[in-house]
């Protein structure tokens, strides 16, 4: 038995080690006696060592000379007067306004351009959300309407649902989600033995026809393309001789609704 219930913080915490000893004990015999917890633990774990691998090259770089935190206590001229969490937030301001586009450019070029980016941010959001058997999605198949509608809104173009009842995959629903390159629309589908597949589809800076590529992250393969400025990628643990003609099915469906 556990001292107090184990919350959403405490499984961040067990990801990040930060928890307190008993309590780090105490998840982990959590985790251990429910399996569905632990797969999405190690989502998250896996989300975590992607994101520290993407922002690596931003801390390997020198910081600018204008966010050197001590200067920026020097030009106020009264450092004791000045609390810690005030400077910090400075930092923090200035990192999100006129420093932005320094830290998103380092982003922006580790995460890649073009059907590779959409393969990785694909790959990615399968880590975090295939496993998920709480709430992998936010609308369902029965909001079908309404999730076309919001993806519509929010990307600024329609995305089509392909139907891949015929691959014996049923539409689970989707979401929004984000990405280095702006929101995506993210749909699920699973074919009721455990085995999920993602598509997600975003507008294109970069290929904006692109042929049908394929990828690998690990246990899981996919399928990136781009169509008329839409880029799509779908992602499964399925083998590549497998999905690949999956894949086909949903270009050909997205091609006819375009």
């Amino acid at each position: 038995m556990t001292s107090r219930p184990i919350t959403e913080e405490d499984l961040h915490g067990y990801v990040d080690s930060v928890l307190a000893p008993e309590r780090q004990v105490e998840v982990s015999a959590y985790i251990d006696a429910h399996p569905e917890v632990g797969f999405r633990v190690a989502a998250y774990s896996r989300q975590r060592t992607m994101l520290r691998a993407a922002l690596a090259p931003i801390a390997e770089e020198p910081l600018p000379p204008e966010l050197d935190l001590a200067r920026m206590i020097a030009r106020r001229g009264r450092p004791r007067q000045t609390p810690w969490w005030a400077a910090a937030a400075a930092v923090v301001l200035l990192c999100a306004g006129g420093a932005g586009g320094w830290s998103l450019r380092g982003f922006n070029h580790s995460a890649g351009e073009g059907v590779v980016a959409i393969a990785q941010e694909a790959a990615q959001n399968f880590a975090v959300y295939g496993s998920d058997h709480i709430r992998p999605v936010e609308l369902r198949a029965t909001d079908r309407a309404e999730l076309v509608d919001w993806t519509t809104q929010r990307l600024g173009r329609p995305v089509g649902v392909p139907d891949l009842s015929a691959s014996g995959y049923r539409f689970m629903g989707g979401r929004i989600v984000a990405t280095a390159h702006g929101p995506a629309a993210m749909f699920m589908y699973d074919d009721d033995r455990g085995s999920r597949l993602v598509m997600l589809a975003r507008p294109m800076k970069a290929d904006q026809n692109a042929p049908m590529t394929p990828h690998a992250d690990g246990p899981v393969n996919g399928f990136a393309w781009a169509d008329n400025g839409l880029g799509y990628s779908l992602v499964g643990p399925a083998a590549a001789e497998t999905l690949h003609p999956i894949a086909n099915e949903v270009r050909r469906q997205l091609s006819r609704q375009i």
